[in-house]
């Protein structure tokens, strides 16, 4: 079968590898699509090269179809449409004895710690396998990982109908978080200062700022008649718009701090003190966000289409790289079977 590995210094080779048949417990997927995501993007750029062992098959954002089962499974059989939450724990450690699994210390994410989806048929667990519906697009399916992110980073901020929302970031997680505050009836203004995602943003209805051009602490102010946010996300991973959100949020406001920050940031801690703001880190999902995320995407509240900007093949997995690296993609997806891209 092909699959697609990082080897090391900023390279990613299509090579042919021997498939993994399904073992007791074990689902045998083919893999139809692989979303790409900034954490695959770090892992090529060679950040991640201290946890992940070289060469490596990864992926975590997929779907596909049963292509065989070991004994023992029972929930899913071959031709089923399924995804994977790319989460194996060992529930054994103190996270998750006490009930949060999601957030294992010695959890095993699957496409970053052991091999992903980049390959034609891949072997994992079967409890980390999802069912869809019948009649799922297996494109639109791609995106149920990172909505599920979404839906947990907006159940953690605990936001109610009506509060006034900033999303920090208007990447694709940063719009898919905006889109699942705004389906719960939040007002949302997307803060970007890429000119592609915040045109991308503005096109699919949210209010919009460019920190590079706009007075944002005004702005918000003076939407907000001067209370300041309920709810702010800071997504981008920008030293800059930690330093900004701690401004942005309202007495008792929340600020959800979803980016992978690389190094420590200085964070206004009197602003934190003064306000009494509240700041949640949010990581990964549920088993619950994922059923969530299949429903918003088969009920058409996540606009699939408009946010995947192109589908390529396996071959050209490092090429999309530089789409993304460029700032002019917002969701690239991989057709993973030969002859499969449009």
């Amino acid at each position: 079968m092909r699959a697609a590995q990082y080897v090391g210094d900023r390279t990613v080779l299509t090579e042919h590898l021997e498939p993994l048949e399904p073992a007791k417990g074990q689902v045998q997927i083919k893999v139809a699509y692989t979303g790409l995501c900034g954490t695959d993007l770090h892992i090529v750029h060679g950040n991640m090269d201290g946890r992940v062992e070289r060469p490596l098959v990864f992926g975590h954002e997929m779907s596909g179809t049963v292509s065989a089962t070991g004994p023992d499974v029972t929930t899913v059989s071959s031709g089923d449409r399924v995804t994977v939450m790319p989460l194996d724990w060992d529930g054994t450690c103190p996270a998750c004895v006490a009930g949060h699994r999601h957030l294992c210390h010695h959890l095993n994410f699957i496409g970053i710690d052991s091999p992903g989806s980049l390959q034609e048929l891949w072997t994992v667990p079967e409890h980390v396998v999802v069912p869809l519906p019948d009649d799922a697009s297996l494109r639109h399916a791609a995106l149920v990982e990172p909505v599920a992110v979404a839906v947990h980073d907006v159940r953690r901020s605990e936001l109610s109908a009506g509060d006034k929302v900033v999303v920090l970031g208007g990447g694709p997680i940063g719009v898919l978080i905006a889109t699942v505050a705004r389906h719960a009836c939040a007002e949302v203004c997307v803060s970007e200062v890429d000119q592609t995602r915040l045109k991308q943003a503005a096109a699919l209805g949210f209010r919009t700022l460019d920190p590079s051009q706009d007075d944002v602490q005004a702005a918000v102010t003076e939407w907000t008649d001067g209370a300041g946010a309920d709810v702010v996300f800071e997504v981008s991973g920008a030293a800059a718009a930690v330093q900004a959100a701690t401004g942005l949020a309202k007495v008792r406001g929340t600020i959800v701090v979803v980016a992978i920050h690389p190094t420590p940031r200085p964070v206004d801690l009197q602003r934190v003190f003064w306000r009494e703001l509240r700041i949640l880190g949010a990581r990964v999902y549920k088993r619950q966000d994922f059923d969530e995320a299949i429903r918003l995407i088969a009920e058409g509240v996540i606009p699939a289409d408009e946010l995947i900007t192109d589908v390529v093949p396996l071959e050209a997995t490092a090429s999309a790289f530089t789409r993304l690296e460029a700032g002019t993609a917002m969701k690239m997806l991989v057709a993973v079977q030969e002859g499969a891209a449009s």
